[in-house]
């Protein structure tokens, strides 16, 4: 490359960098505001697509927005609630990280008239919060109850790692799978234990309950990452040919491993569903609509090796 061209490269590097500085200091000049993104953790791919897809869909409304990642614990939720009503935030998309424990937080903030709208996960009073946009957990795992069943023909020895124990999407899923598979006196619960929600820590429980209940035939997860978790401690045991794990969400290495034949089947979430729904109900909450559901429950789908390749990680083809 000659001189000339490269220096004529830099300066149109130069000018695309300038351009870009001058569009982000004029939306941020004539811009609607500032929305707060809170998410439970940024430890989870799922709740990783939910924070960013809220995040860019506030931002394409014509908002800055910030993610706060609570890192499954309720104190640095507050923290970050204090922060956001200092900062100025107009409105904050909230993935809750306990249904009892984020009701103070909302409050405040909607003392500061800051408005909040819940995604994926619900808090205990619709009174505190503008919307709730949430998986309908209990359904989605009546229909995989129903699935459990029919797999392991009415009988066997099962697990359930429940996730976090404050969070009532981990008591939904749990009622609604039990709803139907506690009809069945030959299907046997051995083990309840929390995974927190987490690969690492539902491994860990995985591992404790094989050594102590080794004849089991399946192992119901309250999410994917917990799924991932058990088939990697069924891996280890050398038991993952003959326990069956069903999970819930439609994260991406869930969907692959039901293709590989690994994972028995999934509930599909749809958080980009949830996080648009919740930034477009804010943006027309700030623009003076009022006339807005407490409450919206979104449709999960049972997803198996018949079906799966009706779906992506996260979604469904064509979403």
């Amino acid at each position: 490359m000659s001189g000339i061209a490269r220096l004529t490269g830099i300066l149109s590097f130069v000018a695309f960098l300038m351009l870009t500085v001058g569009c982000r200091d004029q939306t941020e000049q004539t811009g609607q505001g500032k929305i707060a993104v809170v998410v439970s953790t940024l430890n989870n791919p799922w709740f990783v697509v939910l924070g960013e897809t809220a995040r860019n869909r506030s931002e394409a409304n014509g908002y800055a927005a910030t993610i706060f990642d609570s890192q499954n614990d309720t104190a640095p939720v507050a923290s970050h609630f204090e922060n956001i009503i200092a900062g100025g935030y107009r409105a904050i998309l909230f993935n809750p990280t306990d249904a009892d424990g984020s009701i103070l937080n909302a409050k405040k903030a909607q003392d500061a008239g800051i408005p909040v709208f819940c995604m994926d996960r619900e808090i205990n009073s619709t009174e505190v919060t503008t919307a709730q946009i949430l998986s309908d957990s209990y359904s989605g795992c009546v229909t995989l109850g129903q699935y459990f069943v029919k797999v392991l023909e009415g009988k066997g020895r099962y697990v359930e790692i429940l996730g976090l124990v404050g969070d009532n999407n981990t008591w939904n899923r749990s009622e609604g799978f039990h709803s139907v598979v506690d009809r069945y006196p030959d299907l046997k619960m051995v083990a309840q234990q929390s995974g927190e929600f987490d690969r690492a820590k539902a491994m860990e429980v995985m591992d404790s309950i094989l050594q102590s209940t080794p004849d089991i035939d399946a192992v119901f997860c309250g999410n994917d990452a917990m799924a991932m978790g058990a088939y990697q401690a069924l891996v280890s045991a050398g038991k993952e040919e003959e326990v069956k794990v069903f999970g819930f969400d439609g994260a991406a290495d869930v969907i692959i491993s039901i293709e590989e034949g690994k994972i028995e089947a999934t509930m599909m979430q749809f958080p980009r569903r949830m996080a648009e729904t919740a930034a477009d109900w804010a943006d027309r909450y700030l623009n003076g609509e009022r006339d807005l559901p407490s409450k919206m429950p979104v449709a999960v789908e049972l997803v198996t090796a018949d079906n799966v390749d009706e779906y992506v990680p996260y979604g469904k083809e064509g979403d």
